[in-house]
């Protein structure tokens, strides 16, 4: 639980004191601000929100998981949210708040977290 807590706090901390344009935030500090709440701090499905949600959100370690999404899907999970690849309604969409290159590089970043991909 300390753990937890202390993710939430950074996360929040990292939300406060990051720059105000997305154009200066690395791809990792977006998804330390936006992901890391439902995926976890490893990444793996397991942040501070999982206690409250019905669906475990998705390990992205998980490189059998993960390989079997394509490039497309992981985009379209992204800008849409979850609902719109048959995944969970409780996956929000980031398209309104995400650049097309920002979440293109997020899915790249992502094949590096899976180990799965280009």
């Amino acid at each position: 639980m300390k753990t937890q807590m202390a993710a939430a706090f950074a996360g929040l901390v990292l939300l406060l004191t990051a720059p105000t344009s997305h154009a200066e935030q690395s791809i990792e500090q977006i998804y330390g601000i936006y992901c890391v709440q439902c995926h976890g701090l490893n990444r793996n499905g397991t942040g501070i929100n999982v206690p409250s949600l019905s669906v475990k959100p998705r390990d992205h370690t998980d490189a059998k998981s993960m390989g079997d999404s394509s490039d497309e899907e992981l985009t379209k999970a992204i800008t849409e949210g979850g609902l719109a690849v048959n995944k969970s309604v409780l996956m929000p969409t980031w398209g309104h708040v995400l650049s097309e290159d920002q979440i293109k590089d997020m899915v790249k970043y992502l094949r590096k977290v899976c180990k799965c991909g280009t």
